[in-house]
Parts: structure tokens; C-alpha cells; sequence
């Protein structure tokens, strides 16, 4: 009897491809929307049935999202955040130490407050900058893009694929675990990213002084001091709920309802708790929520497996064995985005027995997937919002092949210092 779930799943891999691949020319279409409609698919011909939509989402990780999305929404009104990036750079006057120094900043933001939305308030300081210093635009924003990209794969809360990764393989301690192995390389990548784009794009020193005043950037000093305590508050117990685990204490295993509950006791305290919780990026949740539908459906499909058992056929912890989880990560990220890839990664790894205890093989597709953000626009979420802003509001772009020809580079460059440090 002829099996129409594999070719049905191939469609809706075929359609994401071409979809995403078609709005990076034309943006007007939003992902989640792509997302969404692939969902409709998978459940309209029965790849995942009714009944099994809801055990197909992850709750853990929307509340992450929500919890995480409105206190950096907070942060970002109140006016902190860009109070934090003003008095950073303020502290430089050599023009190669600022441009270093703000690669640190852009990667620092994104390790605790989530890439996408350093995404979407970097372009106005990375414009701010590259006009007060004198530094070409163009290797400014890229620098912002590379930047954010690196600095997320640090914590297990700095971008959505990490979040998904730490919450899926069940790892013990990821907060802990992902900053302990994984801090030092990326804090070496951000420098030598730097000094890549610094020598591409022929900048040179030079005294600057920039005038940015932090006390200027706040906008209402009660919800920006909430949304630091806020900050602070979580992950600090993220950190103490990882020592806890550690000593076998009692301790909370559902992560993601750390920031939702440190989010629920700000709410009333705001000036404006409406506008906080329009602050959230619904449609990240949205996408979210679509994205686990239709994984599930393309898994049951069966389609995909093929292409995976090909590079890693089965369970094992060798090197060769992470080079392949690295090389599926990079490749496929660059069709289905890094965390429709990695949500794919997650279920097949787990289905061949990968465990909470193999730490060096989530953190390779931790890592991967997040880097591969780096090889092209099409790589990460945070690069279409950066884009879109350039666009938008400073009428100036990246090209598809500008990105690549430095994109390549920098991600050999990523990969190659992360390494040795993975296979630890």
C-alpha cells in the first residue's frame, strides 16, 4: 500500500525552503505566518492527528519566551538597555578599541537578553557609533549581526534555538554548563571577529570621542530599575536552581517557568503593564508554537531521516560523530533557519538515544546551529531583523553576497576556536 507521509513531509519541507528562501527578497510575508501555514498542512493531511497538537508543544519553553520577552520588553521601553550600550562605549576614545569593545557589548546583550531582541535596538546604536567614530557602516552592522550571533551561543537563554536545546535534551545545569564550556571561546570569536572586520573593511585608529550620556537614554527610571532587578533576579536563580540540581537538592526542572514568574511579580509595579505585554514578540511565540507542530508531523513523515542517518546513523560521542552533528547544523540551518533545524535535531538525536548526560553532543548542536547564523542571511532570525531595520529605517542594506563573502570566513573562523573547546 503506497505511504503518501513521506512525499506529503518532503512538501512541507520543499514549501518552508522556498517560502523563506523568497521572503529574504521579499520581507513583507512574516516567518510565523510560513510557520503557521505549515502547521495547517501537517494537521489538514493528517501527519499529526487532532489529538496530538497539544502534546506536540512545548509549554516550558513558551513560558520561557513570554516570561524572557517581557522583561527585556521593559528594559528595552524604560530605556536600559541602550543606557547600558551608551555607558559601555562611552568608555572608549581609540577608534579600533571601540569597535572591538562594541562587538564584546553586542555579544554580552545577547547572552542574557536574547538575540532577536538586541537585534531589533542594535542598529540604532551601531548606526550611532559607526557616525560618531567615523567607521564604515556597513562593517558596523555586520559586525552587529556576527556579533549577536556569537555571543547568544554563550547561555542557554540567549537565543531560541538554545532555549529549545537545553530544554529538550533534559541537560542538567545548562546555565552553568553552557557558560562554563562555552564563555571563553566565544568571548575569543567576538575579539577575533572584530579584528576580521576591522582589517577587511581597512579601519583604522584613530581619537574619537563619543558623546553618549546614559542618564539621557531613560525614559522612566521606575521600570528601568524593575527591569534590572528583573534581569538580575532571573538569572540569578537560574544560576542557584543549577547548583541546586547539581547537589541534588530540590530544585525547579521546568526552567522556563523561571522568567514567567520573575515577569508575573513586575507586571503590576510598571507604569504601563498593557504596554509591557504588548512588549512580547507574539509572533516569536506564534512561531513557536507552529514550529513544534510541524516538526512533529515532518518526523512522523519520516522524510528527513534518511539525510540524517547518512551523517549519523547512530548514537555516538567521538569526534567524528560531532563534526557530523556540526556539519547538519550548519547546512540544513541555512534552508529551514537554525531553530526549525534545531527542533528537528532535538527529536532525531533523543529517537537515537542521546540522553542528559551527553552534554558534548547538545552543546555541538547548541553551538552549530547558533553559528551558523554566520554563513549566510538566511542562517538566523536576528539577521532578517537587523536587515529589515537597515531597510526600514536607515535606507541602506546587506546583500545576500556581501554577508556570504565575509560570512564564510567568520563562521570557519567561529567553528575552528569552538572546537577544541567541544570536544573537551
Amino acid at each position: 500500500m503506497f505511504d503518501a507521509k513521506p512525499l506529503i513531509g518532503a512538501g512541507v519541507l520543499v514549501y518552508l525552503t522556498v517560502a523563506l528562501v523568497a521572503r529574504s527578497r521579499r520581507p513583507k510575508t512574516p516567518v510565523w505566518s510560513i510557520m503557521a501555514f505549515a502547521s495547517f498542512i501537517v494537521v489538514a493531511t493528517g501527519l499529526l492527528g487532532i489529538d496530538d497538537v497539544r502534546k506536540s508543544v512545548d509549554v516550558d519553553v513558551i513560558l520561557f519566551l513570554v516570561g524572557m520577552f517581557s522583561i527585556v520588553g521593559l528594559a528595552e521601553t524604560s530605556g536600559l538597555l541602550t543606557a547600558a550600550s551608551y555607558f559601555f562605549v562611552s568608555r572608549f576614545h581609540s577608534r579600533v578599541k571601540l569597535f572591538y569593545a562594541s562587538a564584546v557589548l553586542f555579544g554580552l546583550l545577547a547572552a542574557f537578553a536574547v538575540n532577536d531582541t538586541v537585534a531589533l535596538m542594535g542598529p540604532a546604536v551601531a548606526y550611532v557609533i559607526s557616525r560618531a567614530a567615523g567607521i564604515d557602516p556597513k562593517a558596523m552592522f555586520l559586525l552587529l549581526a556576527f556579533s549577536i550571533t556569537i555571543g547568544s551561543a554563550m547561555t542557554p537563554i540567549g537565543n531560541p534555538q538554545n532555549v529549545l536545546i537545553a530544554s529538550g535534551s533534559g541537560m542538567p545545569a545548562p546555565m552553568l554548563v553552557f557558560t562554563a564550556r562555552l564563555a571563553v571561546p566565544t568571548l575569543v570569536n567576538l575579539l577575533l571577529t572584530a579584528y576580521l572586520l576591522s582589517k577587511l573593511y581597512g579601519l583604522r585608529d584613530a581619537k574619537v570621542q563619543v558623546a553618549l550620556i546614559p542618564e539621557e537614554a531613560i525614559r522612566n527610571r521606575r521600570d528601568a530599575a524593575l527591569a534590572a532587578a528583573g534581569l538580575a533576579g532571573t538569572v540569578l536563580a537560574l544560576v542557584v536552581n543549577d547548583f541546586l540540581e547539581l547537589a541534588g537538592m530540590p530544585h525547579v526542572s521546568d526552567r522556563g517557568i523561571i522568567p514567567f514568574v520573575a515577569a508575573a511579580a513586575i507586571y503590576p509595579f510598571t507604569s504601563n503593564p498593557r504596554r509591557i505585554l504588548s512588549r512580547v514578540d507574539w509572533s516569536t511565540v506564534v512561531f513557536f508554537i507552529t514550529m513544534f507542530i510541524t516538526v512533529a508531523g515532518v518526523m512522523r513523515s519520516g522524510v528527513v531521516d534518511p539525510a540524517l542517518r547518512l551523517l549519523l546513523p547512530e548514537k555516538a560521542t567521538g569526534a567524528r560523530d560531532l563534526f557530523a552533528i556540526a556539519l547538519l547544523s550548519l547546512a540544513l540551518s541555512q534552508f529551514l533557519s537554525n531553530v526549525p533545524l534545531a527542533s528537528i535535531m532535538v527529536e532525531y538525536m533523543r529517537g537515537l538515544g542521546y540522553s542528559s548526560t551527553d552534554v558534548r553532543a547538545w552543546l555541538t548542536l547548541a553551538t552549530a546551529s547558533t553559528i551558523a547564523g554566520n554563513l549566510t542571511l538566511l542562517g538566523a532570525a536576528s539577521n532578517i531583523i537587523i536587515l529589515e531595520m537597515l531597510e526600514r529605517r536607515f535606507k541602506t542594506t546587506i546583500t545576500f553576497t556581501e554577508f556570504l563573502r565575509v560570512g564564510v570566513l567568520v563562521t570557519a573562523l567561529n567553528m575552528l576556536v569552538y572546537a577544541p573547546f567541544l570536544l573537551l
